[in-house]
């Protein structure tokens, strides 16, 4: 099972601030996948993944209803 962006970056002791730097994804970006506003693009994905030093499947993303 995966984990979400927000547990797997800080169990490796990153803050969203260092994944920036890693991954060279915006960091709306992290803050808005963090939050479950939206889902990552498969290269976003594979770049956090890559960053994280997991696969891109381990990456679990939940979207929040806006409802």
């Amino acid at each position: 099972m995966g984990q979400s962006l927000r547990e797997l970056r800080e169990s490796k002791g990153l803050s969203q601030d260092d994944l920036v730097r890693l991954s060279g994804v915006a960091k709306g970006t992290i803050v808005d996948l963090e939050r479950g506003r939206r889902k990552p693009r498969p290269s976003t994905r594979r770049r956090l993944a890559e960053a994280l030093r997991v696969k891109p499947e381990d990456l679990t993303f939940y979207v929040k209803s806006s409802g």
